[in-house]
């Protein structure tokens, strides 16, 4: 039975919050769009990634600086009080335009991987399966979706640490091989940078989406108690380790096998598993990919829910979104959220091959988006605080400036390359509406807007 009021549970940990942020950036993205990254840039590609994650670090700051300061706020909040309701509104919309698309390309991937075992089962029954769990799972209390996700994320994050620490006892020849490579796959087949310096930059484009996600902390600081003072810690902490998580496993899959060998036909996870001979190791790194793309589209649809649960509170979506049930999660966002779920695994009966190529250049380009708001809006925050932050970013206005300006490079990056130019004219389309549906939604208050 749902709630008059719509208020949600303050039950989120900070256990649950950087689990959660973590289950959302690390799926296909790093165990399927590595291939792509590696074959870019070769070894080199970690300066990519090492250089997105300070990119990242920055506008992460930047969320943490502003809810030291607007407590009981999330990020479109933070954007809403820097520009106004137009702008909030479009970013509101595009976020969950993002993570709807994301959640519908993994359970359609965790459909794809679970065929590995059940080859006779269709694809769509598999994908809706996976949508189907994924829904009950966020039906949940929001202590329990939590404490779910926890150990979701956890299982993969686990895997992945195995996974460091056996790789690098392969290149260094503690565990005995028939070719042990210790350092020299990092200078082969054309060096440290095959490519040459500009191919850190083409990376850029993949690796953005694959980081995509950690912004989801963001839409947790309405359901967390104190988080004012807990996620400054977090930020740090969340930072450490998602580098950690996306820098050592490429530096291991780049020391095992030559990057010119990576086949684009399955993870390289997989293929550094297979080569090593382990009994069973197909199948454990199966098991890891169905993890992973569950807890990223279990993650998406808590972001998706809770952006659109955000906007209906602010009038910007139908007052009937706001409503909760009595263990205090968004029922009727949630149901939304379900049907286009569960319509979108459906597709995979007819286009699977094209979604995945239409689909997978959306979320990259919409985060760039979603960065550059969050950061500008701290820009432009800052001068005009309430009350002195507890804690500020680095280096202000210099620091954040040059992200802003490094980000929307890489945007327009996005928008020039050809391989993607479908999909970013989906996205271009999408936002031209929303302006248009924003500048009608608004025009009563127009002489209020920023």
């Amino acid at each position: 039975m749902a709630q008059t009021e719509g208020t949600l549970q303050k039950k989120l940990k900070p256990r649950h919050i950087s689990f959660m942020a973590m289950g959302g950036v690390i799926g296909t993205g790093i165990f399927k769009g590595s291939a792509e990254t590696i074959g870019l840039a070769g070894p080199g590609v970690i300066l990519t990634y090492i250089f997105a994650g300070l990119l990242l670090l920055v506008v992460m700051a930047a969320m943490a600086e502003m809810a030291t300061v607007y407590k009981n706020k999330n990020m479109k909040d933070f954007v809403q009080e820097a520009f106004g309701s137009r702008v909030s509104f479009v970013m509101g919309w595009m976020y969950c335009f993002l993570w709807l698309s994301v959640c519908v390309i993994e359970v359609i991937a965790a459909g794809s991987f679970l065929q590995y075992w059940f080859t006779e089962v269709p694809l769509w029954m598999l994908s809706l399966a996976c949508a189907a769990f994924i829904i009950l799972v966020n039906l949940l209390s929001v202590g329990v979706f939590g404490e779910f996700e926890f150990w979701l994320a956890g299982i993969k994050i686990a895997m992945i640490i195995i996974f460091i620490i056996l790789g690098a006892a392969l290149i260094f020849g503690i565990i005995p091989s028939d070719n042990t490579p210790y350092l020299q796959n990092y200078t082969q087949a054309g060096g440290f940078l095959p490519n040459g310096w500009s191919s850190i930059f083409s990376a850029l484009l993949v690796v953005m989406f694959s980081y995509g996600g950690s912004e989801l902390i963001g839409l947790t600081l309405t359901e967390t108690e104190n988080a004012d003072k807990v996620m400054p810690k977090i930020v740090g902490n969340f930072m450490l380790r998602i580098i950690l998580f996306f820098t050592l496993p490429i530096l291991i899959i780049c020391g095992l096998i030559p990057w010119n060998e990576l086949g684009p036909e399955s993870s390289p996870f997989v293929q550094v598993l297979a080569s090593t001979g382990l009994p069973g190791a197909a199948h454990i790194m199966n098991f890891i990919l169905v993890t992973a793309v569950l807890s990223a589209a279990n993650s998406g649809i808590y972001g998706a829910s809770r952006m659109l649960h955000s906007m209906a509170l602010g009038g910007e979506a139908p007052k009937a979104l706001s409503k909760t049930n009595r263990s205090g999660s968004p029922v009727n966002t949630l149901l939304v959220c379900s049907v286009i779920l569960l319509g979108g695994s459906m597709l995979g009966l007819f286009a699977q091959d094209q979604l995945f190529r239409v689909l997978l250049a959306v979320p990259g380009f919409v985060v760039m988006l979603v960065w550059i708001c969050i950061a500008t809006s701290q820009l432009k925050l800052r001068k005009r605080y309430p009350v002195t932050p507890t804690f500020k970013v680095w280096g202000f206005p210099y620091v954040t400036g040059l992200a802003v300006l490094a980000l929307g490079v890489i945007a327009v990056m996005f928008i020039f390359d050809e391989g993607n130019r479908f999909s970013i004219s989906i996205c271009l389309g999408v936002l031209a509406v929303l302006i248009i549906w924003s500048l009608i939604r608004f025009r009563k208050s127009n002489g209020q807007e920023v």
